[in-house]
């Protein structure tokens, strides 16, 4: 169980940057109704504000480099619980900067998964 948690959880931390950094609108595939993102504290609920908040960041490229992916099973019914770290590298600017994420994936009917939560934060410092 443990070992399949991180072989999902790093092939969607895969699928998800890809996503974000190349087809940023794509994302909102993962997401449903209930789906909730916390983004630097604001909390937002729903695939169409969600989508709307990421479409709408002060950026439109960039790119992810993760540094670390740690899955476990969150729940008997198949729940995995997913926390990333990284940095992120956007056009003319020399520096990265570094973030956390946390993503919740929860099994569909169909044998993938959805996000059910969605956690993201710059850590600065």
């Amino acid at each position: 169980m443990e070992e399949q948690a991180e072989m999902v959880g790093r092939a969607f931390v895969d699928h998800y940057y890809h996503l974000f950094d190349t087809e940023r609108a794509s994302l909102s595939s993962l997401y449903q109704p209930t789906s909730m993102l916390s983004f630097e504290g604001q909390k937002i609920f729903g695939v169409d504000d969600i989508t709307s908040k990421l479409n709408q960041l002060p950026f439109d490229q960039c790119k992810h480099l993760i540094s670390t992916v740690d899955s476990q099973p969150s729940s008997p019914t198949g729940g995995i619980v997913v926390i990333v770290s990284g940095s992120l590298q956007l056009p003319g600017e020399e520096h990265h900067l570094r973030f956390s994420q946390m993503f919740h994936l929860i099994p569909t009917p169909q044998g993938s998964f959805f996000l059910q939560n969605d956690i993201f934060r710059l850590n600065y410092g």
